[in-house]
């Protein structure tokens, strides 16, 4: 199973500070992941994050282990952003290859994966036969990850995007149509959805497995740098982070995403947790 972070905040940050700085930071879970099945996650990484130049973020993958690459450690002491993705990679589905690396992205798409799903090989013509063409010719791996974002920017079309529950909404329809494909093979057929998505506004994150009998990989989120706001007694936040693992003990105020939970964060970054 592979490990993510998510970054979404009023401020921009230096990837560095939940890459590297942490005690448990994403780079030291390619090593060894305190919370997941999987301890090593070194069959590549990436990175996506969104700048005022451009609405297509900018992206960077890598095949080399994220705690042996030169190029992370100088881009994420070097690179501001306020929101961003990144992830690192534990192969299952799909080889090891540059275009199996996640966060995929789609013009102003980011989208990333942690699990799996069974049967692939024998639901994934049915999944690309209902792909428009610019879809299909889009996709260049062969993971089940880049398939289920495939589904997902197939749904989206002519939805207009006005708020984080419309993106939720088209998540639940593509994992409840794969899980339903997986059910025509085997009844007992259990898919594993931790999933993160973002328009470049607003992030969804689901952590979601398709049985009640058994519990997906962690996931938590963080409400940081809490702030007076104005004309309120109420306290807020300028930062959320969605993370695979407690990147730290200390200095971060982490909360467990419930079990078939999704954690929708609007562009205000005022949040909203709902079963599944």
């Amino acid at each position: 199973m592979c490990r993510f972070v998510a970054y979404i905040g009023k401020k921009e940050i230096l990837l560095a500070d939940l890459l590297e700085k942490p005690t448990n930071s994403l780079i030291k879970q390619s090593l060894l992941a305190r919370e997941s099945r999987t301890p090593t996650n070194g069959d590549g990484f990436g990175l996506g994050w969104y700048t005022p130049f451009n609405k297509t973020a900018a992206l960077f993958t890598s095949l080399y282990p994220a705690w042996n690459d030169q190029n992370l450690a100088y881009l994420s002491k070097n690179t501001r952003a306020h929101l961003f993705f990144a992830h690192i990679r534990a192969a299952s589905t799909g080889g090891i290859s540059q275009y199996n690396c996640h966060p995929f992205i789609y013009k102003n798409w980011l989208f990333m994966h942690n699990g799996w799903i069974p049967y692939f090989t024998q639901i994934k013509r049915q999944i690309h036969n209902m792909l428009d063409d610019d879809i299909y010719n889009w996709l260049k791996g062969s993971t089940d990850s880049e398939l289920i974002f495939g589904l997902f920017l197939q749904f989206s079309k002519n939805v207009k995007i006005k708020k984080a529950t419309d993106i939720h909404d088209i998540l639940y329809k593509t994992l409840s149509t794969i899980d339903r494909l997986v059910k025509t093979y085997h009844k007992k057929g259990i898919s594993y959805f931790n999933i993160c998505v973002t328009d470049g506004k607003r992030i969804v994150a689901f952590r979601y497995c398709t049985s009640p009998q058994c519990k997906p990989e962690t996931m938590y989120y963080s409400l940081g740098d809490h702030l007076p706001k104005k004309n309120t007694k109420e306290k807020g936040y300028n930062h959320i982070i969605i993370a695979s693992e407690k990147l730290s003990p200390t200095g971060f105020k982490w909360q467990i995403i419930p079990v078939n939970h999704s954690f929708m964060i609007e562009s205000d970054l005022s949040i909203l947790l709902k079963e599944i």
